[in-house]
């Protein structure tokens, strides 16, 4: 039997479909969440929240598994009983915060980004910096849903530079954002969500 050959017309990657390309047989899809290293303590709050939702839906969380938005996300998804993921970018898996339970090094630096984007079935942004705005914008090259959510809760993205990111969306609550991310990537979202706005 041939490879298959990724020049043929026909050809499909196997992942092209982002993070649910075993979902019919009942695997968990992946959302991404990308945020800054540094963040304030609203958007810590919020990050801790969307893991918790991202846990709820019964999804896996990918990120960058360093500080700030990235350890208050897992932290979230782990205390709800979610599987946290880091794709780090050094070689060191020690480096990963307390809470990513498969951390993944990487070697790559910020080149990582790409991976994080990539294994996701859909993306939720906090602020952030340079980084967050780079993977926003690769997660829309890929075709993934990008939804921003605002740090505070009572904060609105429309200002945020990640809103400006073409076929970006905005979702005013955790619940909101996970919910709309699944939505948009084909997935069901979890069982009594708030209906995406």
């Amino acid at each position: 039997m041939a490879e298959p050959n990724p020049s043929e017309p026909d050809y499909r990657d196997p992942g092209e479909d982002g993070g649910r390309s075993r979902s019919d047989a009942g695997a968990a899809p992946i959302i991404a969440v990308i945020g800054g290293g540094g963040a304030d303590e609203a958007t810590l709050r919020t990050a801790e929240a969307v893991g918790r939702e991202i846990a709820r839906a019964g999804a896996m969380l990918v990120c960058g598994g360093l500080g700030g938005v990235m350890e208050a996300v897992c932290r979230g998804a782990a205390a709800g009983g979610g599987l946290t993921i880091g794709i780090l970018p050094g070689t060191d898996p020690a480096a990963a915060n307390p809470a990513v339970q498969v951390a993944i090094p990487t070697g790559l630096g910020h080149f990582r980004n790409f991976l994080v984007v990539r294994a996701a079935a859909g993306v939720v942004a906090l602020p952030g910096a340079a980084g967050t705005l780079s993977e926003a914008a690769m997660a829309r090259t890929l075709g993934k849903p990008l939804v921003v959510l605002a740090g505070s809760p009572s904060g609105t993205p429309a200002g945020s530079p990640l809103a400006a990111v073409p076929g970006a969306r905005a979702a005013d609550s955790p619940a909101a954002a996970v919910a709309l991310a699944l939505q948009c990537a084909g997935l069901p979202a979890p069982p009594g969500a708030a209906e995406p706005r």
